[in-house]
């Protein structure tokens, strides 16, 4: 049973909580220095003290926050102001940028050239040059580079190779004859803008080797290779003979204004 006594006295479980009346005795008493007590006003435990408070362990997160919310809300405004034109482009800081350390030209040589160009050919050949090694996985050593080459080549005659006497001219002065060189194939100028790589496989040792100590060279045996299909390409095309006709038609029109009646025109073996 329990005593009429003990019926506003706090279980052993549950403690009671102060009310007013003792929260207005606490604060108005005066702290004794020698027990060691809390100053007047200043809470000994519970919330709001030093001790662990909820307010002061939400307060800098609550900060981070803001400052987050605040520095997304800068960047919407800032690329909205952008997008309408009122401000101009702001400059990326990690913009790509693209610096030329090249050196000034050095002109080597100066050739005089007497080349009539009476033709020209674009070609264009695919390369598939594969290097690896026998016996050897290719996921660890290979090499395969599927490269499109477009290149340019042209069929010449060369004044400065007309021998003595190789143009003669009747007593009448109505005809004449001439004798030139047989068209030559200038060099395969392999046209880099139009030229890439389509595909390329290598192996772990051939991309390890890169990582050490890269080649710079390494696409010349493909541009080499290139340049020589469409070279041997151009010889098979019919290309000297279309300068040959070309060449005789400027001629006969350019004498036949002079008031020749006859041109004739011959070329010598190569």
């Amino acid at each position: 049973m329990v005593r009429d006594g003990d019926i506003n006295e706090p279980t052993r479980e549950f403690p009671g909580y102060p009310t007013g009346d003792d929260l207005r005795a606490r604060s108005s008493a005066t702290p004794d220095p020698a027990s060691g007590a809390p100053a007047s006003g200043a809470p000994a435990s519970g919330y709001g003290s030093a001790s662990g408070a909820p307010a002061s362990v939400n307060g800098p997160v609550r900060g981070l926050l803001w400052v987050l919310g605040a520095a997304a809300l800068a960047v919407v405004l800032l690329l909205g102001v952008q997008a309408t034109g009122i401000l101009p482009d702001f400059r990326n800081p990690f913009a790509k940028e693209q610096t030329d350390r090249s050196q000034p030209t050095l002109l080597k040589s100066i050739r005089d050239l007497s080349r009539y160009v009476a033709a020209e050919g674009d070609f264009q050949v695919v390369v598939d040059l594969q290097n690896d090694r026998r016996n050897v996985p290719d996921f660890l050593l290979n090499e395969r580079t599927l490269f499109v080459g477009a290149g340019r080549v042209e069929a010449y005659v060369d004044f400065s190779k007309i021998a003595d006497g190789a143009i003669v001219e009747s007593a009448d002065k109505k005809s004449v004859e001439i004798k030139l060189p047989a068209p030559q194939l200038g060099e395969t100028n392999l046209d880099l803008e139009k030229s890439y790589v389509f595909a390329q496989q290598r192996g772990l040792l051939n991309r390890l080797n890169d990582l050490l100590a890269g080649d710079p060279n390494r696409q010349q045996q493909v541009y080499r290779l290139a340049e020589d299909r469409i070279t041997a390409a151009a010889r098979d095309s019919g290309l000297t003979a279309r300068a040959e006709e070309n060449t005789r038609k400027m001629l006969e029109g350019l004498l036949h204004s002079l008031g020749y009646e006859k041109v004739t025109v011959t070329y010598t073996a190569p």
